[in-house]
């Protein structure tokens, strides 16, 4: 028999026991660390129901009244969407800030003849008095038209402007509906049609 005491014959399952013991103290010693530390931080889900429930009970939701809304009266200011953001501490300049920009050039009216018929019915050869406005036709000569066979004609009166209105007559026999318009000679604009009972 060897003279060796029981744990020297056996290193490797001493070194085991050894091993476990400490790692039970310190799981031991982490768990409870663990316990205290939620106990005191207040976390986890085993708290008080009581506390619980007098920290909710003074919560409570409170909807606005309902109230129609209102149209706005003045001007809508819609943003351009692509226009600058803030990036990386960038200041966006305020409006008071921003260049002044360049106002648009307004663009020159388009050219329009308006006609309008003094009557809307009169007998045979009665007259019919033609008048109207021609915006910047200054000087135009106008050519009356009428309707007839499905197309229109000229019908043997002009008209010179002479600032922005004009006014002249025309007299028919041609019974029924006569449809009259005014057409610029030099550019061929022509001017709405109005229609004129004849008879």
């Amino acid at each position: 028999m060897s003279d060796r005491p029981p744990h020297e014959e056996r290193p490797v399952l001493a070194g085991l026991l050894a091993l476990a013991g400490v790692a039970l103290v310190v799981g031991l010693l982490a768990g409870a660390t663990v316990l205290i530390g939620t106990k005191v931080l207040g976390i986890g889900g085993g708290g008080d129901a009581q506390a619980d429930s007098r920290a909710t009970s003074g919560e409570t939701l409170v909807l606005p009244e309902f109230s129609e809304t209102v149209e706005p009266s003045g001007p809508l200011i819609t943003l351009d969407p692509n226009g600058p953001t803030p990036t990386g501490g960038t200041a966006v300049p305020s409006p008071d800030d921003a260049e002044p920009s360049e106002t648009p050039t307004e663009e020159p009216a388009e050219k329009a003849i308006n006609l309008t018929a003094g009557q809307s019915a009169v007998g045979a050869m009665q007259q019919i008095d033609l008048s109207g406005t021609y915006t910047q036709g200054s000087g135009a000569i106008l050519q009356v038209q009428r309707f007839e066979n499905g197309a229109w004609n000229n019908f043997p009166v002009t008209v010179s402007l002479d600032g922005e209105s004009f006014g002249t007559y025309v007299m028919t026999g041609q019974t029924g509906e006569n449809k009259f318009r005014v057409v610029d000679s030099e550019t061929g604009l022509e001017s709405n049609e109005v229609i004129v009972q004849v008879g």
